[in-house]
């Protein structure tokens, strides 16, 4: 039986061996990440934080790390988060919680983004859903250009930027390719696939007590 809650702690625990005094740090959202804010917080390193939602700024700012508006850091050491789906090549699905758009924009922003997950969220391809942020402004015609019934809404508040959230449900045989129609339909804010050039370092916890470290590339 797979124990996910300590596979999840494990990897998160491994994370806080690449953070050093003095570093500035991206702090992911979700349920991994849950488990890597007391984590570092005990650690006491002198370091400056960024989040990548209220509720981790909220939670991080709780235990005593020091974080600050990303308006005011333009470059991070290392970015650490979790993820939905990791496949063999290093492909990511992420924004489960809604928060891929800041997400992408943080781990692009560090020199090293290290991705925590269980041994649940390994996949041989990647699949549907995929989340999506829109502009609420037109989006009717947004979703039209997306093939209609191939996206839904979610019934969730607006995003911190003011997006709207959904999940695409169609074929994902090119993540290449579907990444690239996203990014080039308008409308959409951004989604939640990760190309393997921007991942650095993925650990997956194990059930044994083991963490798997799979380097994917240098992070730009």
């Amino acid at each position: 039986m797979i124990d996910v809650a300590r596979e999840k702690q494990l990897a998160a625990q491994e994370a806080v061996s690449f953070v050093e005094d003095h570093m500035t740090v991206g702090l992911g959202t979700g349920s991994t990440v849950a488990f890597l804010l007391p984590a570092l917080a005990q650690t006491q390193r002198q370091i400056r934080c960024v989040a990548t939602s209220p509720h981790t700024e909220a939670i991080a700012r709780q235990l005593g790390l020091v974080v600050e508006p990303f308006t005011n850091v333009s470059s991070l050491d290392i970015a650490i988060d979790g993820a939905d789906q990791i496949s063999t090549e290093g492909w990511l699905v992420k924004g489960g919680g809604a928060a891929h758009t800041r997400e992408k924009l943080v781990a692009i922003t560090a020199q090293h983004f290290v991705v925590i997950a269980d041994s649940s969220k390994v996949v041989e391809r990647i699949h549907g859903p995929i989340p999506l942020e829109f502009l609420a402004f037109g989006l009717g015609s947004t979703l039209r250009r997306l093939g209609g019934s191939a996206v839904t809404l979610r019934d969730v508040p607006l995003s911190p930027d003011g997006g709207v959230i959904g999940d695409y449900h169609g074929s994902v045989d090119d993540p290449q390719a579907l990444a690239s129609w996203f990014s080039a339909t308008p409308g959409v804010v951004d989604h939640g696939l990760f190309p393997p050039s921007m991942v650095g370092t993925i650990l997956i916890g194990h059930t044994d007590g083991t963490v798997e470290r799979r380097t994917i590339s240098a992070t730009s």
